[in-house]
């Protein structure tokens, strides 16, 4: 008996007194000295090829996608190429990454209104990305962090994670509230990098059936390791 009260009481000191604010600080001390330089691991090497991969990642995975892209961007090297396409031919070449028949479709629907609208230029504000076919919040902000380096957030299925666990947000329910949350507590200048950090830490640690809390540089400032250590014993 005075084994379990000792462990419990222990394990309730871990993490009580933490406010958000500094739980956030924390967290963005350690990336910011362990992982200065964190960045999409999507292959691509202007603006039209990094809003094709972007839009392919949809509920696929990176490795799938560089897998992809070659391919694609060897027969429809820029925008006004994919504009001239049919979506038949662009399915060939994606088929093998997830939900091939809409991306196709989308892809060459962004291509034309890329064109036609856009001058053959990417825009870089997110309002104006989000009218592109197959360009929701999350890959217009994956657009303007990367490569317009603007204070975005995108909230892919990682980055929700991640930030609950960790109590960076607090009862989010969707995707933007969890990046209203992000962008009202992380300075401006970290934004778009502290989107790579979520997002790999998502990947490589804090993954969705076994994190690995025993592995990880933040488990100390993380509130799902908290409860976690609060009832092993």
């Amino acid at each position: 008996m005075l084994i379990g009260t000792f462990c419990i009481f222990r394990n309730q000191a871990l993490d009580t007194t933490m406010t958000k604010a500094e739980r956030f600080m924390h967290i963005i001390n350690y990336f910011s000295t362990h992982q200065p330089v964190a960045e999409t691991e999507l292959h691509y090497s202007d603006p039209y090829q990094l809003l094709v991969s972007v839009i392919l990642s949809a509920q696929c995975t990176d490795k799938r996608v560089n897998m992809i892209t070659p391919g694609v961007f060897m027969q429809f090297p820029d925008a006004i190429s994919l504009s001239k396409s049919k979506p038949e031919e662009v399915f060939e070449l994606i088929k093998s990454c997830s939900y091939p028949n809409n991306k196709a479709k989308h892809l060459v629907g962004m291509a034309k209104m890329l064109v036609e609208d856009f001058n053959n230029t990417v825009p870089e504000d997110i309002d104006e990305l989000q009218k592109l076919p197959g360009v929701g919040r999350k890959t217009a902000n994956v657009i303007a962090a990367v490569v317009f380096n603007k204070p975005a957030m995108a909230v892919d299925t990682h980055v929700f994670r991640v930030s609950a666990r960790l109590g960076l947000t607090t009862g989010a329910k969707t995707p933007l509230e969890t990046e209203k949350q992000l962008v009202n507590h992380i300075p401006e200048d970290k934004i778009s990098i502290a989107h790579h950090w979520l997002i790999l830490h998502g990947r490589y640690v804090c993954i969705a059936r076994k994190p690995k809390c025993d592995s990880c540089g933040i488990s100390k400032f993380c509130k799902y390791y908290d409860r976690q250590k609060r009832f092993d014993c």
